[in-house]
């Protein structure tokens, strides 16, 4: 997904009367102001901008098991856009997952999240995209999607069998003591606009989210492949989720992309860029207050992993001469040390990693061969740089050096085959491996 700046509105649109409710212009640039915070929080830049492109003016190809979508223009042009939207297209389209000509969307587009969203949100929003984006004349790309999939009225059946009814307000949180107020908070946020559970929920087998709020179910984010990443388990499991997290290592993480657990790659690289980064204090403590609500998957596992300074020894004295320890010392040893801590704020430790200790190590392997990158954020400008090893190590070298590192420095994950690579390396196109 790549993303680009926001284009904020003229000081002159601001202050024309002609969308001003009340028409001094002072009640539409609060709202407007408002909107440009919520399409923040929404990450709507994220898929409605293609590589290269102008700001919400669509084009992004999205891949789907069914073929590619394109997302479409979400400016104000009104032959190519939303231009001619009513704030009830907009709502019907945001909340409900139906266009203004009647067709339904693909839920690519995440309206069973945004149904969450109150009505108040809507109009602000509404607003923003009407009078805060510069208009964009380019044209909607068709699916690449084969018929008989393309038919639009399945999408109706799914609609009516997995899409929640939209609110009609915004939680009530006013009456609730000021801790809970801030979990309700968090909570519209991460169900609503954060459409968290998007890509860290697992699907099903018509591809609709297993769970869609806590109430459903422990899958409600669990965990999730999405483009070649695991999508990882936000609950409160010690190992592989946000349990030996506290509420200040998720805000550190959501605001700069890094912390001294993990840091941020793939498609969370850009929501922290595009997205977190920018809300208040205020709302990523929210947003932390209710992610720590969310009980273990493995209510069985509650105990935290403990550190073993067993293989940072044999590493050092050269004792374990195992394939795996020692492609990790000629490849990864000066960044994430003998001892697998890393440096912190810089180089993430791989001890006690929950993204190392995930059942699925999808994620692992795919930052092997094709390398992250943090995002520069205000919070941490410096964007350091992990380098692929596709071109380098062979399927065998990477399991080799993925298994030791799943079960070094206290770490209990299973092992990976070379089988297990090679698949990875064909799902995210990283380079053939190299021939010996």
């Amino acid at each position: 997904m790549i993303k680009h700046t926001i284009i904020a509105a003229g000081l002159a649109l601001l202050a024309s009367p002609a969308w001003a409710a009340d028409g001094s212009g002072q009640a539409d640039a609060q709202l407007l102001k408002q909107g440009e915070y919520l399409s923040r929080a929404g990450d709507c830049i994220a898929c409605h901008t293609a590589q290269g492109g102008k700001p919400f003016a669509g084009g992004l190809g999205l891949d789907s098991p069914l073929g590619t979508i394109y997302s479409t223009n979400i400016t104000p042009d009104k032959d190519t856009g939303i231009g001619n939207y009513t704030l009830e297209d907009f709502d019907r389209a945001v909340r409900h997952g139906v266009a203004r000509d009647g067709h339904s969307l693909y839920p690519a587009m995440p309206y069973t999240a945004y149904a969450r969203i109150s009505p108040d949100d809507i109009k602000a929003l509404y607003t923003y995209f009407m009078h805060g984006v510069q208009p964009v004349s380019q044209a909607n790309k068709d699916t690449d999607i084969a018929w008989p999939l393309s038919m639009r009225w399945p999408l109706g059946v799914w609609r009516w069998m997995f899409a929640p009814d939209a609110v009609e307000a915004a939680p009530a949180s006013q009456a609730a003591d000021p801790g809970q107020a801030e979990v309700l908070r968090g909570k519209y946020l991460v169900e609503g606009l954060g459409h968290c559970s998007t890509c860290h929920t697992p699907r099903g087998l018509a591809l609709q989210e297993k769970a869609l709020t806590d109430a459903d179910g422990t899958a409600f984010l669990s965990g999730g492949v999405v483009e070649g990443w695991l999508a990882k388990n936000l609950r409160g499991d010690t190992t592989d989720g946000l349990g030996s997290w506290s509420r200040e290592d998720i805000v550190a993480f959501l605001k700069a992309g890094i912390n001294n657990h993990s840091a941020t790659f793939g498609g969370m690289s850009q929501v922290v860029s595009d997205s977190t980064q920018h809300l208040t204090d205020a709302d990523l403590n929210a947003i932390a207050a209710y992610l720590k609500t969310l009980s273990p998957v493995n209510k069985d596992a509650t105990q935290p992993l403990a550190y073993d300074a067993s293989a940072a020894e044999a590493l050092r004295t050269g004792k374990d001469q195992g394939e795996g320890a020692i492609t990790f010392l000629n490849n990864c040893a000066a960044c994430h040390r003998s001892t697998g801590k890393g440096y912190a704020q810089t180089f993430p430790q791989l001890a006690l990693s929950s993204t190392v200790n995930s059942a699925d190590p999808t994620s692992l392997i795919h930052i092997v061969l094709k390398g992250a990158q943090l995002p520069g954020t205000a919070a941490a400008p410096t964007p350091y740089a992990m380098p692929g090893f596709d071109w380098r190590l062979s399927d065998k070298e990477v399991a080799a050096v993925v298994s030791f590192v799943r079960s070094s420095w206290g770490n209990k994950a299973s092992a990976v085959s070379a089988a297990d690579v090679a698949q990875v390396r064909k799902d995210v196109g990283a380079a053939p491996q190299p021939q010996r």
